[in-house]
């Protein structure tokens, strides 16, 4: 009886055999043997996916060419190869899928991990009806999670329903994708826009999300308004109070107006505190880390990319100390609780601040297992590394260890505790609130004592004051003005595609949308990101994102599609794929619904981009950027047609109007008798005709070097030795 064991890439299957008795490595597998696994066991990998969609001309050759005629593409059966550079490595895991009774499927345990294991199985064409498929779930890659992973295998066909699940968000993208890009690079062109305009079911949602935010931010007018603030003197000491409850006046007349009916005028004045209110607050550590929150939290500490945090976490999972990296939930088990709570003191070695860690009982707060369904938070493995193996670590991967440790202790600590005091004080008619926090016991904050972060509450002092005693007010009416929207950040925005738009920092907050689903899923929210920066659609600087000026072309473009760029929408799409997974749902309602959807942007956005006044203003000044680009770009004009200009093409210099109706083919090279030509040589060139004497030419011949001018005479060089 033949095993096999299915990993999702090389280090992943190491991990695996490292955990075993006995493997022997082979070419693209291991064989290996332990006693929970059965006699003749292998181990094999993909390079993630092996398996991927077929592109629109592997349907027709008359996709190769982009053409409006074409569309919408709706293929009959959807088609999957292997990539040539995958073909070796698939025929070795087909090989031994064929000859395989049972078949363990050990990729990564989410929905992908199960579309890239189906896939590759599907695409192997073995009867799976024949073999007996087995599941391997784990949340760590420790040795003792794998072996006690493999002594309780699960029935693979019982997650078969998130591989549809996945492989119809595979499609559905695919459909949007091949459909909306040429759809809108073809009537941009039209327009006389340059490039190619890529359209997607997440990106294009997330791209516009910020747009919009740039636009409020660039049309915001900052508008003035008034303010009644009074500053108390109550036993020699002094404190601000804001009017209660607060508001604030547009104009000089309303704020008059108010100030008349409530008897209050500017400066000092006697007053009298109305009632004072002392109360002990307790405030519990934040909540254990999904990936968007882990993501949002370092991004705002320490400025890192989504993309880059993905990679550290997913970096510390293969060093087997943290557990699975791609999970949506902020939860634990009982289970994962009393391992932490073994481990405490090893833990705690690893922090510098002396905090007593007191709560030893579970708190629902963060230990739910009816809240974990397919992967608990992100929390430490029992694998405690030392301080020199952590010191070791990259600089990213230090700091989400560290955040990740910090915050999983904290729920073991005590709450933070403070003494808030409300003083309330009338003023004519008006009252006037000033609140205090006095910290009592720092609780949990002591494992954050050094993070620049922290957002303590400000420690504010008021005096020991009595209910109806008379006190001094001094009235202030400062003009202030509204401040514009701030600029999102790779972490803001991650959070705004956790809560489809609703832009909420605040974890509190957060917890109470239960039934808001996002855009994207956990797993790919960074990568869309990624793939929005290198298109060159989002630009990040000093950690504020914004849209670049192709862009913003792009979301003029798709601004009347609403179902393109509603984060609504996309959610409700997010949704109705999970219901395929739970069964509520097949997968060919809901390509349906997406094929009506991408024939609708077909029929509908021709006409719209025809008659939209924006984007043709838009359009223009994409233009004038272009040209602005190239001439900034430029070299010099070219010496041949006097038109074009002379600009870097890559692998040489090349004139710009190569695709003029009658075209110029002018060429400069790079390299010369093997020495690089630089853009000042290039530019005495085609000015002057010839360079200033340069070094480091090297003869074909004698393979000395020598120096020489270059001649430039027509569209031929040459040296000159003169």
């Amino acid at each position: 009886m033949t095993t096999v064991i299915l990993a999702e890439k090389p280090s992943q299957a190491r991990s695996y055999v490292e955990a075993l008795k006995n493997s022997t490595k082979k070419e693209g597998y291991f064989s290996v043997s332990d006693p929970v696994l059965a006699n003749e066991t292998f181990i094999t990998y993909g390079f993630g996916h092996l398996v991927e969609l077929a592109t629109p001309e592997k349907y027709d050759q008359k996709y190769k060419r982009w053409s409006l005629s074409n569309l919408p593409i709706f293929p009959d059966k959807y088609k999957f190869i292997v990539p040539r550079d995958k073909k070796t490595q698939f025929k070795i895991v087909k090989d031994l899928l064929m000859k395989a009774d049972t078949i363990i499927i050990a990729t990564d345990s989410d929905r992908e991990g199960e579309n890239i294991a189906w896939s590759i199985m599907n695409q192997a064409k073995i009867n799976l009806k024949s073999k007996t498929i087995k599941r391997l779930w784990i949340n760590s890659l420790e040795k003792d999670a794998i072996l006690n992973g493999f002594k309780n295998l699960k029935d693979a066909w019982n997650y078969y329903p998130a591989y549809q699940e996945a492989q119809t968000r595979q499609i559905s993208d695919w459909l949007v994708g091949m459909n909306g890009s040429p759809l809108y690079t073809l009537l941009l062109r039209q327009s006389g826009v340059r490039g190619v305009y890529s359209i997607g079911r997440v990106q294009t949602p997330t791209l516009y999300m910020v747009y919009q935010r740039d636009q409020e931010i660039k049309n915001f007018k900052p508008e003035p308004y008034f303010e009644i603030s009074a500053e108390i003197e109550a036993n020699r000491q002094k404190f601000v109070a804001k009017l209660d409850p607060y508001q604030r006046f547009k104009d000089e007349e309303s704020l008059t107006i108010y100030m008349e009916a409530k008897g209050l005028r500017t400066g000092f004045q006697e007053a009298l505190t109305k009632d004072v209110l002392q109360e002990t607050k307790r405030t519990a550590s934040p909540r254990l880390f999904s990936l968007s929150s882990l993501q949002s939290a370092i991004n705002k500490r320490y400025h890192a990319s989504a993309s880059d945090v993905l990679k550290a976490v997913q970096a510390l999972y293969e060093a087997k100390l943290l557990t699975y990296p791609r999970t949506d939930c902020n939860y634990i088990t009982d289970q994962e609780f009393s391992y932490l709570l073994s481990n405490l003191m090893g833990y705690l070695s690893l922090v510098s601040s002396q905090v007593s860690l007191n709560n030893t009982e579970a708190n629902k707060r963060y230990v739910n297992s009816k809240k974990v369904q397919e992967h608990h938070a992100i929390i430490m493995t029992k694998t405690i590394p030392n301080k020199a193996k952590l010191a070791a670590l990259p600089k990213l991967q230090q700091q989400v260890y560290g955040l990740v440790l910090r915050t999983t202790l904290a729920m073991f600590a005590d709450p933070y505790e403070y003494e808030q005091t409300i003083i309330i004080t009338e003023v004519g008619k008006a009252n006037f609130k000033a609140t205090g926090n006095v910290p009592i016991k720092q609780g949990w904050k002591l494992l954050f004592a050094d993070d620049k972060d922290k957002n303590d509450e400000t420690v504010v002092t008021l005096p020991k004051v009595t209910k109806n005693q008379k006190v001094q007010a001094d009235l202030k009416t400062p003009q202030k003005e509204t401040t514009p929207p701030v600029p999102f950040t790779e972490g803001t925005l991650i959070t705004a595609m956790k809560t489809a738009g609703r832009t909420l920092d605040d974890e509190e907050a957060q917890s109470i949308l239960k039934d808001v689903e996002g855009i994207g899923t956990e797993a790919t929210r960074a990568n869309v990101l990624e793939v929005l920066k290198k298109r060159g659609y989002l630009l990040s600087k000093k950690n504020q994102l914004h849209v670049s000026e192709q862009g913003i072309t792009l979301c003029t473009a798709v601004e009347l599609e609403p179902l393109l760029t509603s984060p609504e929408m996309t959610a409700k799409w997010e949704l109705a794929l999970k219901e395929i997974s739970q069964k509520k749902r097949s997968q060919e309602s809901f390509l349906i619904q997406i094929k009506k959807f991408v024939s609708k942007l077909v029929d509908e956005v021709p006409t719209q981009m025809k008659q939209s006044e924006g984007l043709s203003k838009q359009v223009k000044n994409q233009k004038i950027v272009e040209i602005q680009d190239r001439q900034q770009e430029a070299i010099g004009r070219c010496p041949l047609c006097k038109e074009g200009m002379i600009v870097d093409k890559g692998k040489f210099y090349g004139c710009t109007n190569y695709k003029a109706a009658v075209p110029c083919r002018f060429t400069l090279p790079k390299k010369w008798s093997e020495k690089t030509i630089g853009k000042t040589a290039i530019k005495a060139l085609i000015t002057k005709g010839e360079s200033n004497r340069l070094k480091g030419f090297k003869s074909k011949k004698s393979g000395k070097k020598f120096d020489a001018k270059l001649k430039l005479e027509g569209s031929k060089l040459s040296f000159d030795f003169s």
